[in-house]
């Protein structure tokens, strides 16, 4: 991936041309999305329900919202009073079907993102993946442990299971109000869905957002008296963190910034901020870790990357005593409220 980091530049302008070019698919797309909706809504296609809590982490975009640090902000809201699941599809694992992860888990058989949810709270949680949620939750469900709430990672858009709340998340950079549909867009299906959501969740915003740009948002996302609004931000933490051990910034030399998510901005103004001196190596989202690229990364000598990336590099044994991952956190202005409305949902 030596070359795509010298020529992403020329890579994205050309992904922008195209997309603007795919302009004429844009009404088909809306138009197959909204139907299918529209079936769903009307009852003609039909969705399941479930007497017991479960909550949906989406978004309408396509990725980089943020649903991974809300799912692990909801795990540590709720897992001490209940027996609490995640399920996720498992992008990119080399599995099929229902896994439940456990100690021989990797990425490879649950994907990134659970198996981060696996390392950072397996003693305490159930994670599992399945790219059928229905048969996903008769699965949990049929588990010896009796599950009390299962967590829905990225499943707003499968409606073939109906979660009792739907928690909508879109960005403050990139609100889903000023999108448009895939090919040309980023949405997934139109912005009518937002409707579907309990709560909407305006995400990553600056840490100083004032309460006139908030009002300004919500008038934008003109809410259903039904819906509660929220903004939350990024924290990122003030240590890196190894296999082994743990290091400040004060204590960091030059070091290469490795990043395979959606979109690295905030963490890279983040590391400028803080005066550090670094290159920065961006990948696509999900990015598999060729042979080339770690025999490339091995030369560095020391690397700094986000804790998804480590999931996947963690491994290689030439890169285990060089490389580090910076943790983050959601923080939720009026987080009470915010609190309360998930507890009241899980005590029905």
């Amino acid at each position: 991936m030596k070359w795509y980091n010298k020529y992403k530049y020329y890579i994205f302008v050309a992904m922008k041309i195209l997309r603007h070019l795919l302009f004429p698919v844009v009404p088909i797309y809306f138009m197959v999305t909204w139907l299918r909706n529209k079936l769903y809504d009307l009852g003609i296609k039909k969705a399941m329900n479930y007497d017991f809590p479960v909550i949906c982490v989406g978004n309408l975009s396509a990725g980089g919202t943020g649903k991974t640090p809300m799912i692990e902000y909801l795990v540590k809201l709720l897992k001490a009073d209940y027996k609490v699941a995640t399920l996720s599809r498992g992008y990119k694992r080399k599995t099929t079907g229902f896994q439940l992860a456990n100690a021989s888990a990797t990425v490879e058989t649950i994907g990134d993102e659970p198996f981060q949810f696996y390392n950072k709270f397996k003693d305490a949680i159930e994670v599992a993946v399945d790219s059928d949620r229905q048969n996903g939750i008769a699965e949990l469900q049929a588990l010896s442990k009796k599950l009390d709430v299962i967590l829905l990672d990225d499943a707003f858009q499968h409606r073939k299971v109906q979660a009792g709340f739907n928690i909508m998340l879109t960005t403050y950079s990139n609100p889903f109000f000023s999108d448009i549909v895939l090919p040309t867009g980023d949405l997934r299906e139109p912005r009518s869905g937002a409707k579907r959501a309990h709560c909407i969740v305006v995400t990553k915003c600056p840490l100083d957002i004032n309460n006139s740009e908030k009002e300004a948002i919500i008038k934008r996302i003109n809410p259903l008296k039904s819906q509660s609004v929220f903004f939350s931000s990024i924290v990122y933490s003030e240590t890196l963190f190894s296999e082994a051990e743990s290091i400040t910034f004060e204590a960091i030399k030059p070091f290469t910034l490795v990043t395979g998510i959606a979109n690295a901005t905030p963490l890279v103004q983040f590391l400028k901020g803080k005066q550090l001196n670094f290159e920065h190596l961006n990948y696509k989202d999900h990015h598999e870790f060729s042979e080339q690229d770690i025999v490339e990364l091995s030369k560095k000598s020391l690397i700094v990357t986000t804790e998804k990336d480590f999931m996947r590099m963690k491994d290689y044994t030439v890169l285990r005593d060089k490389l580090y991952y910076l943790p983050i956190e959601v923080k939720i202005d009026d987080k009470p409220k915010f609190e309360a409305l998930i507890k009241a949902f899980t005590k029905r």
